[in-house]
């Protein structure tokens, strides 16, 4: 419409586009705006007069108490069914089936809840509950929509597990939090109701005992540090527009925890599947008795803060300092299995350091067209793959340019701002050498620096 491509909009009904007054008149607003027609079939009015807009508000104002009518009726069903027990239908819960409308229990989920109640009181953390489930190979609920589509079956996230803990439905209640009332339903309990009250009193205790707040599942937790010696603390409660848990060393300076963990564990597995024909016969022997596939999770980040004794982030690179005295891993060895890889790896040996550098790139150059706005990590490969998106965008705003087009037309034409526009112009008309050496590998350059670089080198 915006475009001038939309001259009328025929509905059949004039409720049937809107049935709020606010909302309709709205989009007549909007209409209007574009000098587009409003027609209802089978209604007739002029909303060019006093007296057919009087009687289009007229029509409106009955559609919406039609509605509003409707919504009272389908709640009070609710309410009225859900305080008699019955289930009122919804997502499915771990531990239940629905068959005929109705709950009925499904034995292997429900062995899988009682579970997770009981690891809590051992645990006293949503977060460890969390991990343990996903190392235990505990999912969210699967099932069949009406369309056979599935649905659910993803790991269970901490705030998704708080609401398990916390669901009345597994001690066979069926809860109305609207109107606050709990009524004994129609299906069977799966958890007692001595245990469920256990967890309740344990949930409520935790997020009161500050000794049990927000426990840390960062990785690198007190072992890293940046290029000036000064150590990364965890950051939960991080500034606008920052998704936590992030690594806090300087002001304003935060790197993301995932990502940083995510390559510490990559790294260790890289180094426990390499070859490491220049370490001492009994470290070898040792590190190729932990076969890194057969640890579960919890096990993995174990292992990884057991053997990174230290890990320092300076200019585009992480340093990991490597423990590999063989007494660490006493607890990940395996009796029966030899890790046979031998994969080449590039690392330094000091004793029973072993150091390995991993290149990353520090993301902190606000452009929401490419990159998130966020301070982040980035790796080689991730940093090329955004720097050909932005020689792909800023030829083809080089071509609608040359085409006939100016920089208003091109911005409205992409949704842009016109700042953008001129900066991916100056990447289209960079200097062909320095284009050339980006592509072809010879010249690596960090993505933060792409539109200065071009500003600099012009045709």
């Amino acid at each position: 419409m915006a475009h001038g491509l939309v001259n009328t909009v025929v509905v059949y009904k004039g409720d049937r586009l809107s049935r709020s007054i606010l909302d309709f008149h709205k989009m007549m607003q909007y209409f209007n705006k574009y000098n587009a027609n409003f027609v209802s079939i089978t209604q007739s009015f002029d909303t060019s007069t006093s007296m057919g807009k009087l009687t289009l508000n007229m029509l409106l104002s009955f559609a919406q108490f039609e509605r509003e009518v409707s919504s009272e009726r389908v709640r009070d069903k609710i309410r009225a069914s859900k305080a008699k027990g019955i289930w009122m239908g919804g997502m499915p819960r771990l531990g239940y089936d629905v068959i005929n409308k109705k709950l009925i229990v499904n034995p292997a989920e429900a062995e899988q809840v009682r579970q997770l109640f009981e690891k809590y009181l051992e645990l006293q953390s949503v977060n460890d509950l969390t991990l343990w489930a996903e190392s235990n190979g505990i999912r969210a609920k699967t099932w069949t929509t009406a369309k056979e589509q599935q649905r659910g079956g993803n790991p269970i996230t901490p705030n998704s597990m708080h609401k398990i803990l916390r669901d009345k439905i597994y001690i066979g209640m069926i809860e109305n939090k609207v109107s606050n009332n709990v009524a004994r339903g129609e299906h069977e309990a799966i958890v007692s109701p001595d245990v469920f009250q256990r967890v309740q009193d344990a949930l409520i205790a935790n997020s009161n005992n500050t000794s049990h707040r927000r426990r840390s599942p960062n990785l690198l937790s007190r072992k890293l540090y940046n290029d000036k010696g000064v150590r990364f603390a965890n950051q939960h409660a991080c500034p606008k527009d920052k998704v936590g848990p992030y690594y806090y060393a300087t002001r304003g300076f935060y790197l993301p925890a995932a990502q940083v963990d995510e390559i510490a564990m990559s790294v260790v597995a890289d180094f426990l599947n390499s070859d490491m024909s220049t370490l001492p016969q009994n470290v070898v022997m040792a590190l190729k008795r932990i076969v890194w596939d057969d640890l579960s999770y919890l096990q993995k980040r174990e292992l990884v803060h057991t053997m990174i004794d230290r890990a320092i982030y300076s200019q585009e690179k992480l340093v990991f300092h490597i423990n590999t005295t063989p007494q660490l891993f006493n607890a990940f060895l395996s009796e029966y299995h030899i890790n046979q890889n031998a994969n080449p790896m590039e690392y330094s040996v000091n004793g029973d350091m072993v150091t390995i550098v991993r290149p990353v790139i520090l993301r902190r150059y606000v452009n929401t067209r490419f990159i998130d706005g966020r301070n982040g990590t980035l790796s080689i490969t991730e940093n090329n793959h955004l720097i050909l998106k932005i020689f792909a965008t800023a030829w083809r705003y080089r071509e609608m340019y040359e085409c006939g087009g100016d920089v208003d037309t091109i911005g409205r034409a992409e949704h842009v701002a016109l700042r953008h526009v001129y900066r991916c112009l100056e990447v289209a008309y960079m200097n062909p050498e320095i284009v050339n050496k980006i592509l072809s590998g010879k010249q690596q350059i960090n993505v933060n620096n792409i539109y200065k670089l071009a500003k600099e080198n012009q045709l």
